[in-house]
């Protein structure tokens, strides 16, 4: 039985991409335990602190202001990336903090908060006097034009 060139080339290339595809699977799990072992360990050393929001932004680490210790720990292809930053004031002291990703449009700024912090890590936010008003921020061109598609396709929000 002679198998033309074609058919031996698209084998190869389907036991590639199942190999690939069965490597990927196993770093994902892996990265997947790994992540909620930290947020563990974020949630148990977390604590709350009555804090005045001073200015909220998204900066690179290395001008956010924080310890020189944290940016020799931070490996070195994130240290250029943007992240969300936050100044506040607790009690006399003025201090940065990294907000979680997914609080960030939450923190409102020039008011006092409670907040949960894990270190430098802030993980959630609470009025402190009356709620937390979440800004509404203004869509780009294309955000907009995909909830207005996936409006008309009956589709939730992202």
């Amino acid at each position: 039985m002679h198998m033309s060139p074609f058919a031996i080339v698209m084998l190869v290339i389907l036991a590639v991409m199942i190999v690939v595809l069965i490597v990927l699977t196993i770093l994902g799990k892996r990265a997947e335990k790994k992540q909620q072992e930290q947020q563990a360990q974020i949630e148990a050393a977390k604590q709350f602190y009555s804090m005045l929001i001073i200015d909220k932004k998204r900066m690179r680490l290395k001008d956010a202001g924080l310890p020189q210790a944290v940016l020799d720990q931070t490996p070195k292809l994130l240290r250029g990336s943007k992240l969300p930053i936050v100044k506040a004031k607790i009690g006399p002291q003025i201090m940065s903090f990294i907000c979680d990703e997914k609080i960030f449009d939450r923190v409102p700024v020039k008011k006092e908060v409670k907040a949960g912090v894990s270190g430098i890590y802030i993980t959630e936010v609470k009025g402190l006097h009356g709620k937390v008003q979440v800004e509404e921020k203004k869509k780009s061109f294309w955000k907009n034009l995909v909830a207005k598609a996936q409006e008309k396709a009956g589709a939730k929000p992202i």
